[in-house]
């Protein structure tokens, strides 16, 4: 259902100071997320997020993202304004990075990839106690008065 869905959907992204734009038209069945340490590195986190856009109509509709060659085989694309992680280029095509797009729920990865680096607490993030961001307001009171600068995802 959820592919169906995804199928006839022009889906939109971009970096975080949206100096970078992009759009993908067709489906996205292949979300993943990679704990290589590679890619860990690269995202500046536990895991990389990603989506194949092999197959689909994907155009950059402002500015294309720098490179910076992680292996021999591989390039990875960033914002040079914001340093957003945003692709990953590989032989076999290119993914993107979930996070980047305006509607990342929409992409849920069904694999994981990498698992000799996957962190051992991972395991335990559900069972831990959560809170939304304004809960968190007296510990960081400044919270009230933050205005955002990211550009806006589009509806």
């Amino acid at each position: 259902m959820r592919m169906k869905t995804l199928m006839n959907t022009i889906l939109k992204g971009g970096c975080q100071c949206g100096a970078i734009r992009f759009e993908v038209t067709g489906p996205l069945p292949d979300a993943s997320i990679c704990h290589c340490r590679m890619c860990q590195k690269a995202f500046g986190n536990v895991f990389a997020p990603l989506v194949s856009v092999r197959g689909t109509d994907f155009r950059w509709t402002k500015a294309e993202p720098k490179r910076f060659a992680s292996s021999n085989l591989v390039n990875r694309g960033f914002c040079p304004q914001c340093g957003t992680p945003l692709t990953y280029e590989a032989p076999d095509g290119m993914a993107v990075s979930i996070g980047a797009f305006d509607h990342p729920e929409t992409l849920e990865p069904h694999i994981q990839y990498g698992m000799e680096g996957r962190i051992g607490w991972l395991d335990h993030v559900n069972d831990w106690p959560g809170k939304t961001t304004m809960e968190d307001i007296e510990a960081a009171p400044f919270l009230d008065k933050l205005v955002s600068r990211q550009y806006p995802d589009e509806p």
